[in-house]
């Protein structure tokens, strides 16, 4: 579970019981790399949504790609908030990474950098998006682009829209965990 800009790796850490209530598999919150005064952690350095700085992006991606393809699971769900979606996205999605179980994606986007590149050929792994409908920080509509990006490509995509802002919204966490045990 990667958190979002300006939280920490504490933050999404009681989202891995409600996802995984039996505990099937291994939780890892890993701690965004950067600094963000006073005591918060991000992935990389925002000049405009939906365009991750590639200065700071592309480490961050390079590090934690590393990270994630040392640790000793076959099978990988991605889950992200945020900054933590778009990071999601970019583990899953990128060119020549391992496909994981499936990307669950809250309030995010699919990054649009020089420092990535998406793979959108067959066998996508299933997503599941959740946003707000009146997020101020990162708009539905970013939510909304990424479903169709991924169904026009093939992927099995579970797709909600909730009324609220930037925050997680418990009915989707709800719908997520159900169609998590449907994988």
């Amino acid at each position: 579970m990667f958190h979002g800009r300006g939280a920490d790796e504490n933050d999404l850490f009681p989202l891995l019981d409600l996802l995984d209530p039996e505990r099937k598999r291994h939780g890892y919150c890993p701690r965004g790399p950067l600094s963000l005064p006073p005591g918060g952690a991000h992935w990389y350095a925002v000049y405009e949504v939906g365009h991750p700085d590639p200065v700071t992006f592309a480490p961050v991606y390079a590090s934690v790609a590393s990270w994630l393809d040392s640790l000793p699971h076959s099978s990988v769900w991605l889950a992200g908030f945020s900054q933590g979606a778009v990071m999601s996205y970019a583990l899953g999605l990128g060119v020549g990474r391992p496909r994981p179980d499936a990307i669950v994606a809250f309030s995010g986007f699919i990054p649009d950098t020089d420092a990535w590149e998406g793979d959108f050929s067959p066998t996508l792994p299933p997503v599941a998006i959740g946003h707000g409908l009146y997020d101020p920080l990162i708009s539905v509509e970013y939510g909304r682009a990424a479903r169709r990006l991924l169904v026009d490509a093939g992927a099995e995509v579970l797709y909600r829209e909730y009324p609220l802002d930037h925050t997680l919204d418990p009915g989707f966490v709800a719908d997520v965990r159900e169609w998590l045990g449907r994988l």
